[in-house]
């Protein structure tokens, strides 16, 4: 089971959000930002700081993926 963070990055261009932007807004670092972009796992807070920043719900932005979906 894994995660994807493809919502996260289209929320973004929905918004005309940069990396740079959302790192600020969310007080994240640049190796968070990496693991999103690469789906890795990132802690819950993360997450949380990232829902704030940007006023959504978790499932806005993280998918929790099928082991029948990753190996596609």
């Amino acid at each position: 089971m894994g995660v994807s963070f493809k919502r996260l990055f289209k929320l973004m261009i929905d918004r005309d959000l940069k990396k740079k932007d959302l790192r600020e807004l969310a007080s994240i670092g640049n190796s968070t930002m990496t693991k999103l972009a690469n789906d890795e796992n990132v802690t819950m807070e993360v997450i949380a700081k990232i829902c704030t920043a940007l006023n959504c719900e978790m499932s806005d932005i993280v998918e929790i993926l099928s082991d029948e979906k990753e190996e596609r």
